[in-house]
């Protein structure tokens, strides 16, 4: 037995669940064979760069929710994503956990952050942890709340490259959302992941998508 069979629920929360927390895109379109790259925590100088040649190499395009004071402080790196055709989100500004902080302090850092978002209606929850009240804001708003399908846990230093690439042939399916993060704390290990994610995606003849706040 694999050493992720029985624990599903660490990489793919349950259909059954997905249905009943409403208000939220889990996967995107199943109609057809692809999934969605998406990349939270950058962008970072350390890491960000590398993970955009990579991309540009292997001619995929991605998602990156990107936290608001990063952004800030790397707007060279923000335009870049967009200039090579990738697509942002707001990740907050601080990368705040949404149960932590009233309603009001948590909507105000988003609001920061999509100054430097440029309007992004594509939102991410830091550690995918959102209240109700969070989130009916956040839809009032116009937001589209993403989570994800496949969690690779690429920030637990316990993951290897190779045990990150395992969960990803394991549980991707079509419409997919695959999180993974451009982060120091990420970027050894997940560098080395996505290059061979790509090609095993490719070869199993996925397409690999943006998403779109529409």
């Amino acid at each position: 037995m694999a050493w992720y069979d029985g624990l599903r629920i660490l990489y793919q929360v349950p259909g059954s669940f997905q249905h009943l927390y409403h208000g939220v895109v889990w996967r995107g379109n199943i109609r057809k064979r692809c999934v969605y790259l998406t990349f939270d925590d950058g962008p970072v100088p350390e890491v960000t760069p590398q993970l955009l040649d990579l991309l540009r190499e292997e001619g995929v395009h991605a998602t990156f929710f990107m936290v608001g004071q990063k952004a800030f402080e790397y707007p060279e790196l923000k335009q870049r994503v967009l200039d090579e055709g990738h697509v942002i989100g707001n990740h907050t500004y601080n990368h705040l956990k949404g149960t932590l902080y009233p309603v009001g302090t948590y909507m105000e850092n988003v609001a920061k952050a999509d100054k430097v978002l440029d309007g992004t209606r594509l939102f991410r929850p830091p550690y995918g942890r959102l209240g109700w009240r969070e989130k009916l804001r956040l839809r009032r708003l116009g937001y589209k709340i993403i989570l994800w399908d496949v969690l690779t846990h690429d920030y637990d230093k316990n993951y290897s490259a190779e045990r990150i690439i395992d969960v990803v042939k394991r549980y991707t399916r079509n419409g997919s959302i695959i999180n993974f993060h451009d982060s120091i704390k990420s970027g050894e290990r997940m560098l080395v992941a996505v290059r061979e994610v790509i090609h095993w995606l490719k070869q199993e003849g996925y397409s690999i998508d943006v998403l779109s706040d529409m």
